[in-house]
């Protein structure tokens, strides 16, 4: 089993506050499956606006942070760091479906599936549990690009 805490993340991942929606990595196997988890508080800054007497986590960040595991997964698949040249970005969704609103207190777990590389892009299927339940799946596309 493969694991990584939060410095781990921040010295893979590019994001940091108040982007940076993953906390840990519980598993991963380059190149296959990549679990991990994000802690959802009312301290968040999309929390005020959205919404103000029914806090619900966007639909869109829920996805962002899907799609940051796709990255770190690409990242330890890779077995490079990101470095001052390029980077892994989010090039593409489909298929997305959100079947729960996501609360403060909720714990979200994210497990990512490699399913194939073509012509540098990286495809993989996506999904947010709370506890057992489903809240949001999606095909997401990560590919790497050199900064010019």
């Amino acid at each position: 089993m493969k694991s990584l805490d939060i410095h781990k993340v921040m010295q893979i991942l590019p994001h940091r506050y108040p982007f940076l929606l993953i906390d840990r990595v519980l598993d991963y196997r380059p190149n296959e499956t990549l679990t991990a988890i994000k802690n959802v508080t009312i301290n968040e800054p999309f929390f005020p606006g959205h919404f103000p007497h029914r806090p619900v986590m966007p639909g869109v960040l829920v996805i962002e942070a899907m799609a940051q595991a796709c990255g770190l997964l690409s990242y330890a698949s890779e077995e490079h760091m990101p470095n001052d040249k390029g980077i892994f970005l989010f090039v593409g969704i489909d298929k997305a479906r959100f079947k729960r609103q996501v609360e403060p207190g909720d714990q979200l777990r994210f497990e990512v599936k490699l399913t194939r590389k073509i012509r540098g892009i990286w495809m993989y299927e996506g999904s947010a549990y709370v506890g057992a339940e489903l809240a949001c799946s999606a095909e997401l596309m990560c590919a790497y690009r050199e900064f010019e």
